[in-house]
């Protein structure tokens, strides 16, 4: 028989005809979601609190229907850290079974160690191939998801560590700074100096490794760069007539420099005639704002756009660049000052090659008894032994030789210094233009990582009904990805990267169908191509890449929450859950929530408090999410309540207490015998008697068991 509840009166879940579930008699609980035990249910690593599938059948046993399977192991597993690999074809046959016995649904969660798709290694620096093998790492995991028939795959998104006080996004209006409210007033820091000396990481795009680390308050000193004091009709460096406008770059010649980025005829640093120097001072980061600023209007002049994502400059980039513009400038000016010196040595062999057929004609014509008179004095020895050593007499033309072979000496060293500071200089140049912030590198490469982790997600479901989606889970608040507009910043991103995929015949980077050499910008055969229309790539790539949305980590804001000291504490908490409401709903609108972790803090530290426990505001948080139709899974992770309560299963019993479900624990005792009040454990009245069965790593007892393996209870 089948109950209104949906499931059947042997289900070893609660049964709510005697749980008293409040939504079996029609009513809503009073703070008005409409979430049961039916709905909620709780997380599962494997290895830490599972060894195995008979593991997770105890949870259900004890009353979970709902279960993320999260496997902490990281490429390599291990018993106490496992990977989805470890679990074989009859495992996962075993957990399909377990899904369609007790009708329970699976959700899994990929390594706890991947944070997102950058490839940060232990060094700090970055690396394609390690995000590469990263997405392997999610691949595996789908394919597990994709067994279990359907349903979300969680993965953490710490892209790259930023200053809590510069959170810079793009948008329609410019660039904006999520650390500020639209007042201006600075809603976060994790320092008290943090405005002043943040630090911004920069990257290489070509081999993705860390350059430097630029911080706010360190002075870098530049040129003070030759500009037009007034304005004037006058020419540009072309020799066409322009009119200068006070500001404008000029050389001294005072013509309009054409291109002031050019690496060889752009602009010059001022030169002082009363000192007879070249103008230098110390510039502050607000300077190299105004820097970047300036170069994003004039390529939009000379490419009559805006710069792309990729193709802006950011103040930290001009930053770095302005401390490689000395080194460049050095090598330039060696390079100048070898090449001046090796001109001169070429014109001076040349000279001695016509002074040396005069001299051999002339010894040719002189009689041997009066070449003596052709002998010149030799006074390198005299000199460099000061002295002390009378000068020798030489023919003109072993002087000549020797004088030949000093110059092609130096010659050849001017030759080469030239050359290599030449190369030093065009080196620096490049590594100027490769400089970019690690948003650029998420863009350019790690979304596109994302994008086919979705595509992989597509191509392994089996029921459109329940599609196999990945789940990118905002982290902690140090690291990009952790606010929940940066996290839209990387679904929205992804799924555009998705589309193009699924849309575009060819790309950037596909397979290359010859050996021929892949360049910069040339397109080859995609290996995602669908030929489906924008329009349908767009509605698979919102149905594959979605959100998780976390109430513990949302709740770790609040420590580097600034408080308004003229506001009483609870008008500071209220300010800050305002924050966490508007976040929430700006995700939820959207409809990019795909998944659910329920788990509370103080907002310190993500412990894993059972919620209802800690101040997070969950129930407000999970209102907005129902307001908005959210419908999917729901998932306590039980952390802290494994080591300070009797098992993990608490956890969910006192989540399932907290949305409204008071009584649940309770089981049949047996034909015959009568049930009390006193057997419902986390109940109304307490834990009064031990329970019928057993808690925890020995639920169900595994030592008798009939040959069907089904537990003897």
């Amino acid at each position: 028989m089948k109950f209104s509840s949906g499931y059947y009166s042997h289900h070893p879940m609660v049964d709510y005809f005697n749980a008293m579930d409040p939504q079996t008699y029609g009513e809503k609980p009073s703070y008005g979601l409409d979430l049961g035990v039916k709905d909620i249910g709780m997380s599962v690593p494997m290895g830490i609190s599972a060894a195995n599938v008979a593991g997770i059948y105890s949870k259900i046993r004890m009353g979970a229907g709902n279960i993320e399977i999260q496997f902490p192991g990281y490429r390599t597993g291990s018993r106490n850290a496992q990977t989805p690999e470890m679990f074989g074809e009859d495992q996962r046959q075993a957990i399909r079974e377990l899904s369609m016995a007790n009708e329970v649904k699976f959700t899994t969660h990929a390594s706890f160690q991947l944070m997102g798709m950058m490839g940060r290694d232990e060094r700090g620096n970055f690396s394609i191939y390690n995000a590469t093998q990263d997405m392997f790492e999610l691949k595996r995991a789908i394919d597990f998801q994709a067994d279990m028939g359907g349903g979300s795959v969680v993965i953490h998104s710490g892209e790259f560590e930023r200053p809590m006080t510069d959170m810079y996004l793009d948008d329609e209006s410019g660039r904006i700074n999520l650390a500020r409210d639209p007042s201006g007033r600075l809603m976060f820091k994790q320092a008290h100096t943090q405005e002043i000396d943040a630090r911004f990481e920069l990257l290489d795009d070509r081999t993705s490794a860390k350059i430097e680390t630029v911080q706010k308050n360190r002075l870098v000193a530049h040129p003070v760069w030759n500009k037009a004091e007034k304005d004037y009709w006058g020419e540009d460096q072309k020799g066409d007539s322009v009119y200068i406008k006070k500001d404008d770059y000029i050389n001294y010649q005072k013509k309009l420099i054409n291109n002031p980025y050019d690496p060889l005829k752009g602009r010059v640093p001022k030169f002082n005639e009363q000192t007879r120097l070249f103008e230098s001072r110390l510039k502050t980061f607000e300077d190299f704002k105004r820097e970047a600023d300036e170069y994003n209007i004039f390529f939009e002049k000379l490419h009559g756009r805006k710069p792309n994502y990729y193709e802006k400059r950011y103040p930290e980039e001009a930053y770095v660049q302005a401390t490689l513009d000395a080194q460049e400038g050095i090598a330039r000016g060696w390079q100048l000052q070898f090449s001046a010196a090796a001109e001169s040595n070429i014109h001076a062999l040349q000279k001695l090659q016509e002074a040396k057929k005069f001299y051999e004609q002339l010894q040719a014509s002189v009689p041997p008894e009066e070449q003596w008179k052709l002998m010149r004095q030799d006074d390198e020895l005299y000199r460099i032994t000061g002295g002390f050593v009378a000068p020798e007499m030489k023919t003109p033309l072993d002087l000549i030789k020797k004088i030949e072979f000093d110059i092609e000496r130096r010659l050849e060293y001017d030759r080469t210094s030239a050359s290599g500071q030449g190369q030093q200089a065009e080196d620096t140049y490049e590594t100027k233009q490769h400089i970019i912030t690690p948003i650029k590198r998420l863009e350019k490469q790690g979304v596109r990582l994302y994008a086919e982790a979705g595509i992989h997600a597509l191509r392994k479901t089996r029921d459109p009904n329940n599609p196999v989606t990945v789940a990118v889970e905002h982290i902690f608040p140090e690291r990009f990805g952790g606010h929940l507009e940066e996290l839209k910043w990387i679904i929205k991103k992804s799924r555009e990267r998705m589309v193009d995929l699924l849309t575009q015949p060819e790309i950037e980077y596909g397979v290359s169908m010859s050996p021929k050499e892949v360049k910069e910008g040339e397109k080859q055969p995609n290996p995602y191509y669908m030929g489906v229309s924008r329009n349908e790539a767009e509605k698979l790539a919102e149905r594959h890449i979605k959100a998780t949305l976390d109430t513990g980590h949302i709740n770790l804001w609040r420590k580097y929450w600034q408080e308004d000291p003229r506001k009483t504490r609870e008008e500071n908490d209220n300010a800050f859950n305002k924050w966490v409401f508007n976040q929430v709903e700006s995700l939820a609108k959207e409809k990019m929530v795909g998944n659910v972790h329920l788990a509370d803090n103080y907002g310190y530290h993500d412990d894993h408090l059972a919620p209802g426990q800690g101040n997070s505001p969950i129930k407000e948080i999970m209102s907005i999410l129902k307001r908005y139709g959210y419908e999917k899974a729901i998932t306590v992770e039980p952390g802290a309540d494994a080591s300070t309560d009797l098992s993990d299963f608490h956890g969910l019993m006192k989540t399932w207490k907290f949305f409204g479900s008071p009584v649940y624990g309770m089981g049949f005792r047996g034909a015959g015998v009568p049930q009390t009040w006193a057997d419902v454990q986390y109940s109304f009245f307490g834990q009064n008697k031990p329970p019928y069965y057993i808690f925890g790593g020995y639920a169900p007892s595994n030592d008798w068991t009939l040959w069907s393996a089904v537990p003897l209870e």
